[in-house]
């Protein structure tokens, strides 16, 4: 059985047979190696018993690639015995297919799929497209909240839009950067004095991210993040501790305890997150009730108001000097190592990671029962 909060109650799904259960890993994003390490704790952690799994793997190139260990071969770089495999964009057939130069072949009946996707190409609603118009029920924010999220400029807007704080900052395209630089650096430096944060729009785990110090630093991390994609942010610096919260559900989300980040780094960098190790979490963050539950109904607000589904991380910089809370960023498909933030969170909250994956999972199946039941057609009601 898999239970999950519904109307205050636990809500069961009973499963007669094992849930044929694809993880989708790897992908053709700066996270691909983090989205290895991830996939490679949530495959540890599922229950054998409950998930009849397989494990898809997506190259750098963009190719799908699937069968015995497939992880393994994509962590060892020794990928050639796997097959290649599709999903095709067609409701009704909920198979994975075998890809030869004779055609397709039927592979594998699916019943969910879990993408452990980090990035664009998995978690900005590009995959998530695929499996609405393939018609199975995936893990995870839809096509609306994977995108909204993703992008961290149109992020900004929609929290503006509702209300909720977010540290001020520009968004540029990549193409203004070598024709109208001088004018990107006014627009920049008008929006107070240094130091500035610059980001590419859609990425994570702090992929191309600076932070800059002066007119030349600028330059140089414009021109990083431009390497990334084409959008960029620029945001103003603040003096923040990086406080975080995860979120779980669907119409009726939950907030975890607030967990604190003490970056090994000036600011917590992808090196800080994943290589050298020092950065320091704090479950619970070290902050006074008031602003812990501040914090958590922010995150459930921003949550629903992307219309989240399933899981996301959200992010917040707590001003050091002001005490004053700003939204960061929502993390669609966070990391998932179990050290992670998310899954550490809800493990301090009470919930064991093997049960969160059982918990996202029956979340995902009750999200698609939902979208079942609606009228696609007008007149069908009569």
């Amino acid at each position: 059985m898999i239970g999950v909060k519904k109307n205050g109650n636990l809500w069961r799904l009973k499963l007669k047979d094992k849930l044929r259960l694809a993880v989708i890993f790897g992908g053709r994003s700066g996270e691909h190696e983090v989205s290895l390490m991830s996939a490679r704790s949530v495959l540890d952690a599922l229950d054998r018993e409950a998930y009849d799994i397989t494990e898809i793997g997506i190259t750098k190139e963009g190719r799908w690639l699937s069968g015995d260990d497939a992880l393994k071969a994509f962590e060892t770089g020794r990928q050639a015995d796997l097959i290649p495999v599709a999903l095709l964009a067609e409701p009704g057939l909920a198979m994975l297919y075998e890809r030869s130069s004779e055609g397709l072949r039927p592979l594998t009946d699916l019943d969910v799929v879990f993408p452990v996707l980090h990035g664009t190409y998995g978690e900005d609603g590009t995959l998530q497209g695929l499996l609405e118009l393939a018609d199975l029920p995936y893990v995870g924010a839809g096509v609306l909240a994977a995108a909204a999220t993703m992008d961290k400029g149109l992020f900004k807007t929609l929290m503006m839009g509702s209300g909720i704080p977010v540290v001020p900052g520009i968004t540029v395209n990549s193409s203004e950067l070598p024709e109208r630089m001088e004018a990107v650096l006014a627009r920049v430096e008008a929006l107070g004095a240094y130091p500035f944060f610059t980001k590419p729009a859609n990425l994570g785990s702090s992929v191309g991210i600076n932070k800059v110090t002066n007119r030349s630093d600028l330059l140089e991390g414009l021109m990083e993040a431009a390497g990334y994609d084409r959008r960029l942010v620029i945001e103003v610096g603040v003096n923040a501790r990086e406080i975080e919260v995860s979120v779980m559900g669907n119409d009726e989300p939950e907030a975890s305890i607030p967990g604190e980040i003490i970056p090994g780094d000036e600011f917590y960098t992808y090196d800080a997150k994943y290589i050298d190790d020092t950065s320091e979490l704090l479950i619970p963050a070290a902050i006074d009730e008031i602003t812990a539950a501040e914090i958590r109904r922010l995150a459930v607000e921003a949550y629903r108001a992307v219309d989240g589904a399933g899981l996301a991380r959200v992010d917040f910089l707590l001003d050091a000097d002001s005490g004053e809370i700003y939204l960061n960023e929502i993390n669609a498909i966070p990391g998932f190592t179990k050290i992670s933030m998310y899954p550490k969170l809800w493990e301090a909250s009470g919930i064991s990671y093997s049960e969160l994956l059982d918990r996202l999972i029956a979340y995902a199946l009750e999200r698609y029962e939902q979208k079942r039941n609606l009228i696609r057609s007008y007149g069908d009601e009569a």
